[in-house]
């Protein structure tokens, strides 16, 4: 079985429930993927990091870093790099804060000394609804001096972010959308 095949499963077994939820849009919806729940798993981690550094590979211009707001992206962004150390062509790891740190350096971003100043970066997320939370996060990350030249995702809710990233000028790459996922 191939590794996209096997995370496929591994969402739907462990990530994916029916029911009435709201979502971090505000918006109500007959399901939710609760990533963390795949990405938090031995295997399913490692897949989502094998894959999303693919992705992340396929660009043209090189990335130097792979980065997410904290909570979600934390285990992704350390699978990718972790994969990418593996693969001999290491991309650091940062994360984006909710708030800026209250004390010591007062940083948004965590890790970004291990970034080349001004480097292309790509921004990792586990779901991806209206790209609301993503256009948030390039914002601080491009007040950090650095661009942000892709942004990729375990699964496209196909619920208007793709369009919302797009129309920003940012693009978005996805493992699955819900259609392929379900």
């Amino acid at each position: 079985m191939d590794e996209r095949q096997r995370l496929k499963e591994l969402l739907l077994e462990k990530s994916y429930r029916e029911g009435t939820f709201t979502l971090t849009s505000g918006k109500t919806s007959d399901f939710y993927i609760d990533g963390k729940q795949t990405t938090l798993d031995a295997e399913g981690g490692y897949l989502c990091g094998r894959l999303l550094y693919e992705l992340i590979q396929e660009e043209q211009e090189p990335i130097g870093g792979v980065g997410g707001m904290t909570l979600g992206a934390d285990p992704l962004v350390t699978a990718v790099s972790i994969v990418s150390h593996l693969a001999q062509s290491p991309v650091p790891a940062f994360i984006i804060r909710k708030e800026a740190k209250g004390h010591g350096t007062g940083n948004f971003l965590e890790g970004k000394n291990n970034l080349q100043p001004g480097c292309r970066v790509a921004l990792v997320e586990d779901v991806v609804t209206t790209g609301g939370t993503l256009i948030q996060v390039i914002e601080r990350v491009e007040d950090q001096g650095f661009k942000v030249g892709l942004v990729v995702t375990l699964v496209d809710r196909e619920e208007g972010g793709a369009e919302a990233l797009a129309a920003a000028g940012y693009p978005l790459k996805a493992i699955f959308t819900r259609t392929e996922l379900i």
